[in-house]
C-alpha cells in the first residue's frame, strides 16, 4: 500500500501536516500539493482548529522541489496547484507555523514562508537556489521572502543561492525563532499552546487584519480596523464574562 506524501493528525485544537518523503528529504512534487491541498480544505472546515503546524517526516523539513521528477515533466491538469496551495496555507483561518528542521531549500522556503510564523532548528539549512538550477520562483518567492526580509536581503539570498543556517536566518529576520535541534519539537508545541490558549476568533481576525495591511494603504487599514470590517469574535462575550 503506497504511503500518503501528507500525513494529518489533529489533537488538542492543533493539526500537524507533515510532508512525508523522509527517503527524499520530502522533495515536493505536484501530487504532495494535491494532498496538502486536499487536508488543508478539510481543516479549513473542521471546527475547533485553532493553530497549524506544518512540518516534514526524518531529518529535513524539505529539500525542495523534487528535481528528478520536474525533468521528467511532474505536473497535474491545474499547472499551478503548486502556488494556489501556498496561497491557501498563507490564508488559512487559525495561525500556522513551519517547523523547520534540516534542510529548507528553495521550494520548501517558498512552502515554509505561506505560514505565518517559522520556527527553526540551529543546525537547519535554508536557501533560496533557484539560481543554482537555471530556475525562476514561481511559488511566491520573489514577494515572500522581501517581506520577511527586505528587499536587499532578499536580492543577496538569490542571487547567490548562498545556504544559511538557522541561527543566521533567526538575525536576519527569515525565522522567528531558533533554538537547538533537540528542542525543537518541544518549542513548537509550547508555541502552539500558547495561541491555541487566545481567542480563536480574534487570531482569525488579527490574520485578516494583517493580511489586509500589506494590501492596501496605511489610512485604508486604520479605517478597516476601526470599522470592524472583520467581524466581532465569536467568543468574545464568553471570554470577557470569565475575566469578570
Amino acid at each position: 500500500m503506497t504511503e500518503p506524501l501528507v500525513l494529518c493528525i489533529v489533537e488538542n485544537g492543533i493539526a500537524t501536516l507533515t510532508l512525508n518523503r523522509p527517503d527524499k528529504l520530502n522533495a515536493l512534487t505536484a501530487d504532495t500539493f494535491v494532498e496538502l491541498r486536499a487536508h488543508l480544505a478539510t481543516l479549513a472546515a473542521t471546527e475547533g482548529i485553532r493553530c497549524l503546524v506544518l512540518t516534514g517526516a526524518g531529518r529535513s523539513f524539505c529539500a525542495g522541489h523534487d528535481l528528478e521528477a520536474l525533468a521528467a515533466g511532474d505536473e497535474t491538469d491545474n499547472r499551478f496547484v503548486e502556488a494556489e496551495t501556498i496561497d491557501e496555507l498563507e490564508h488559512f483561518r487559525a495561525p500556522t507555523i513551519a517547523q523547520i528542521q534540516g534542510y529548507c531549500l528553495t521550494g520548501g522556503l517558498e512552502l515554509a514562508l505561506g505560514c505565518d510564523l517559522l520556527v527553526a532548528a540551529d543546525s537547519a539549512k535554508l536557501a533560496d537556489t533557484h539560481g543554482k538550477w537555471g530556475l525562476i520562483p514561481v511559488w511566491g518567492m520573489s514577494v515572500r521572502l522581501p517581506e520577511r526580509v527586505g528587499i536587499s536581503r532578499a536580492k543577496e539570498l538569490g542571487f547567490t543561492s548562498r545556504v544559511i543556517d538557522g541561527i543566521e536566518a533567526h538575525r536576519i529576520g527569515l525565522v522567528d525563532r531558533c533554538v537547538p535541534a533537540p528542542e525543537l519539537q518541544a518549542a513548537v508545541a509550547d508555541l502552539a499552546a500558547e495561541i491555541t490558549a487566545n481567542s480563536p476568533g480574534t487570531n482569525r481576525i488579527y490574520k485578516s487584519l494583517y493580511a489586509n495591511c500589506l494590501r492596501v494603504d496605511r489610512d485604508a487599514s486604520l479605517l478597516s480596523e476601526r470599522n470592524m470590517d472583520q467581524g466581532v469574535p465569536d467568543d468574545a462575550a464568553e471570554r470577557l464574562a470569565r475575566g469578570r
